[in-house]
């Protein structure tokens, strides 16, 4: 049975967020229904504005929170009345699947970056019967209820604050994942992450958890690099300062790792710079600048482009709860809460860096 909802709608690039009555298609075997409780704002989800506008008209949001409220008739792993945190979509039977990577899914680009199914539907229609995207990373949070595929969904305790835990699906986790299962940062290693946003500053709460003795933090925002040195950085350096890189190496031989969350060719190549031989430098940012160097500035280093953190979030998800319930990691400092109905001023509170990361909250219905 097919299910009305009312929903956040970007149908052209330049258009605001209109909300809107979407309805979903009906559920699969393996689908769920969710009643969406919270969704992050995400740089992510900008993208149809421009990189991604092809995806267009469609419901954004893909990290979503809230509680399964009817399952298909194949549905195991979750059950009606569970507390979920939503996470990317992804096949589960090609090899990287198959060999616990699911962000680098065979199939990833069709699955999460279209809004649509990957035989093309679009899972939904608006009021006049015409398509609406409603996959957006096998999801469409921005809406009061999400159909998702049983994998992409993390079962959590259902005392927990629901309403913020969406992040942990992507943003936070790829920040975090990175630094712990991309990296493999050890104790006593050094890392500079250059852009202190969400993605940045879950790297660095990560890298302190995996006892790194220097963390850098590079950003433009004074105020982002003071919450830097809360969360755990030991040291932060203006963005803007022509002598950054020295400044980010300081006496030594180069940092141990180097993360760029800015997808900007002159930070990425600066980033590089930074790495002693042997360093390697993770890229997670999405934009139409590239990395262009010259092959002997890669001499003993290692340069990776990272999705997701590299993890399996059925493993990270809980591991990154359980650190945040013993105080190791208050990603939920980086969270200001605004109702649904505020979409476009979440939107415009992600352009501007005013907000690390805004989530969208649904009222009761």
């Amino acid at each position: 049975m097919s299910i009305t909802t009312e929903a956040a709608v970007l149908r052209e690039p330049d258009a605001p967020f209109a909300l809107e009555q979407v309805t979903l298609s009906d559920l699969g075997p393996t689908s769920v229904l969710v009643r969406v409780v919270g969704a992050g704002f995400c740089h992510t989800d900008v993208m149809p504005r421009g990189l991604a506008s092809y995806a267009l008209p469609a419901v954004l949001g893909h990290e979503g929170a809230g509680v399964v409220v009817d399952a298909g008739s194949e549905v195991t792993d979750v059950a009606i009345g569970d507390a979920v945190v939503l996470t990317f979509a992804y096949c589960g039977v090609c090899a990287q699947c198959a060999g616990g990577t699911p962000s680098y899914c065979e199939l990833f680009t069709g699955m999460n970056m279209t809004a649509r199914n990957v035989d093309g539907t679009s899972g939904g229609t608006d009021a006049e019967q015409r398509d609406i995207g409603t996959r957006w990373f096998g999801q469409s949070s921005f809406a009061r209820h999400a159909v998702v595929d049983q994998r992409s969904l993390v079962v959590v305790d259902a005392d927990l604050p629901l309403e913020l835990l969406g992040p942990l699906g992507c943003g936070i986790q790829t920040g975090a994942g990175t630094v712990l299962t991309a990296m493999g940062l050890q104790p006593g290693q050094s890392i500079a992450v250059f852009g202190a946003g969400a993605v940045g500053l879950a790297a660095i709460m990560a890298a302190k958890l995996a006892g790194a003795s220097d963390i850098v933090a590079i950003d433009v925002v004074p105020e982002r690099l003071e919450l830097a040195l809360e969360l755990g950085a030991t040291r932060v350096v203006r963005g803007k300062d022509p002598l950054a890189d020295e400044k980010v190496v300081g006496d030594g031989p180069g940092m141990d790792f180097a993360l760029d969350t800015t997808a900007r060719s002159a930070v990425m190549e600066t980033a590089l710079g930074t790495l002693r031989i042997g360093g390697e430098l993770v890229l997670v940012g999405a934009s139409a600048d590239a990395l262009s160097v010259h092959p002997t500035q890669l001499t003993g280093k290692k340069v990776g482009y990272v999705l997701e953190g590299a993890a399996d979030p059925h493993e990270l998800i809980p591991r990154l709860i359980a650190h945040w319930k013993a105080g190791e990691f208050p990603f939920d400092r980086l969270i200001e809460t605004f109702p649904f109905e505020s979409v476009n001023d979440a939107e415009e509170a992600t352009h501007s860096g005013r907000v690390v990361k805004p989530v969208l909250t649904f009222a009761s219905e």
